[in-house]
């Protein structure tokens, strides 16, 4: 499944059955969004670790060169009855208390209000079906009975419906009766019946028994919003880059600005030269975030940010021979020593309109909290607060003002999803989980596109980088000589890691022939479908 297509209509996921549910709603007459909204519900049900009506995301759309692109919002946030400290004394990612307030259904909702051709019943009912009893693949096996094994998580509700007599494997039928239920009744009412009605109840119910803190309330008062997208010219190439409380996109703004001075083509990517620029070009971009990013609704964004003289700045102390000391970025601020489950997926129709969307839970299986008797997952988005105001350390632990938890607050995030133009129309679409190495598993993309001129499949395929400022350290994916790249970059002071990325399903339209091609990523689970 893990082919390339050249092809009109072009959906690209991580679960099969999903991207065949968004092929026939395009085959039915649907356009992108039609096409979205049914693949986001299909692998709430179908891909159960990251697909989700429990959690949240953004949608980034282009439609035609008249229209404006939109990002949709649908983020969750903290419930009212959180607090900035809530985390102070540690924090337990399976339970309850870790879910905020699920964006999904009203996300869903909005952009297929707004951009939708299809009936809001014709888009939700496939994933009804699934839930009803579909096949598992063998990735999906193997996830089911990893979280399964692990008794100490998630509650009896989740052991009920992802545990099974005898290990999972491919070709069990997975039925989910209540999931079906809970999404006959978002079939028939909309949004309303997730935020207002039982099943809105049922999740207030699971929070009194389970100890979070989600109301009636924070359920009716969520609201997904309709954001302008960062626009960014970089090589000839403008791009669409996600605004906050998305992180991604001003953080990888910050790296192609940085970047645009230097001719990275004269060295091949995976080069100790290569690899040392675009780390210590992300150590600064993740230094910026961190200082900086949170939710626009409650914090400032400095405007500067993405300006061409910050980005010099910013670049002042770079040494094309050593590695920055990563505590140095930040001299203002105390340092002290001290699993992702998002999924992307990218859709083009036959009229040329894109969509590109990345939604999550969080860590694999959110909190692994089910709700008892609707059926899906809670998430553990809290947790991507900064856990102590105050505290940041050289392991990673930020502390900043901008990402405090504040009730109704949205928590940042390092989703990236991201349509690339060439002379006004669309020519790259794609977006990744990973929790912060989302940001850079698509800068990787960017560059070996916009670059290397490399195609679409190639992209996806080349191995990537990733350095977040702290911990201090560089992170690689495995790749023909690799032992040589790594004593490269210690002798320029750098610490090393080898470790994997997350998979990024992208498509690509060819500026001159405007052919598609959908590119599923290996390093997991997939599928690019599509029919002239």
């Amino acid at each position: 499944m893990f082919r390339v297509c050249l092809l009109v209509w072009v959906v690209v996921c991580v679960s099969p059955p999903a991207a065949e549910v968004g092929l026939n709603i395009l085959k039915q007459g649907g356009n992108a969004v039609d096409a979205a909204v049914a693949v986001a519900f299909a692998q709430a049900v179908t891909w159960p670790e990251a697909g989700n009506i429990g959690g949240g995301g953004f949608l980034m759309l282009w439609k035609d060169a008249k229209t404006k692109p939109v990002m949709i919002d649908y983020r969750e946030m903290a419930p009212a009855a959180a607090t900035p400290d809530l985390f102070a004394k540690g924090v337990v990612y399976h339970h309850a208390r870790t879910a905020g307030v699920p964006g999904t259904v009203r996300g869903m909702e909005l952009a297929h209000q707004k951009y939708g051709k299809l009936k809001w019943s014709e888009v939700v009912s496939p994933a009804v079906k699934l839930a009803e009893g579909f096949k598992i693949d063998a990735p999906l096996a193997r996830r089911l009975n990893i979280v399964v094994k692990d008794k100490k998580t998630g509650n009896a509700e989740f052991t009920r419906i992802f545990g099974h007599e005898q290990p999972w494997k491919a070709g069990d039928e997975l039925k989910q009766p209540e999931l079906a239920n809970t999404l006959k009744a978002i079939a028939k009412d909309g949004a309303k019946a997730f935020y207002e009605g039982d099943i809105a109840k049922k999740i207030v119910e699971e929070m009194k028994a389970s100890d979070g803190l989600v109301s009636l309330e924070d359920l009716k008062n969520y609201r997904a919003k309709v954001r302008e997208p960062i626009k960014l010219k970089y090589r000839g190439f403008d791009l669409l880059l996600p605004p906050p409380p998305s992180s991604g996109g001003i953080t990888v703004g910050l790296m192609l600005n940085m970047l645009e001075p230097y001719d990275l083509s004269k060295n091949p990517w995976s080069s100790v030269e290569t690899t040392h620029l675009v780390a210590e070009v992300m150590k600064r971009a993740f230094s910026e975030r961190a200082k900086h990013l949170g939710d626009p609704d409650f914090v400032t964004i400095p405007k500067h940010l993405l300006g061409k003289d910050h980005a010099k700045k910013l670049m002042e102390n770079f040494d094309q021979a050593k590695a920055t000391p990563s505590a140095t970025l930040a001299p203002e601020l105390d340092i002290k020593d001290g699993g992702d489950s998002t999924t992307h997926f990218s859709i083009i129709d036959k009229d040329g309109m894109c969509v590109s969307n990345t939604y999550t839970i969080e860590n694999a299986f959110g909190c692994r909290v089910v709700v008892r008797g609707a059926g899906f997952i809670l998430n553990n988005e809290m947790t991507d607060f900064n856990h102590k105001p105050g505290t940041t350390t050289k392991t990673g632990m930020i502390g900043t003002d901008a990402n405090t938890i504040a009730p109704g607050k949205r928590m940042l995030s390092s989703m990236t999803p991201v349509i690339v133009l060439k002379d006004g129309q669309p020519v790259l679409v794609t977006g990744s989980p990973g929790g912060r190495t989302i940001i850079n598993t698509v800068a990787s993309i960017l560059l070996n596109t916009m670059d290397y001129g490399v195609d679409v499949r190639k992209a996806v395929d080349a191995p990537r980088l990733h350095m977040q400022w702290l911990p201090d350290r560089i992170q690689l994916e495995d790749r023909p000589g690799l032992d040589d790249l790594m004593k490269g970059l210690k002798a320029k002071g750098h610490t090393v890691q080898k470790i994997g990325q997350g998979d990024a399903h992208s498509l690509w339209i060819n500026p001159m022939t405007r052919e598609r091609t959908g590119a599923a990523d290996k390093r997991l689970s997939g599928a690019a479908v599509g029919e002239r």
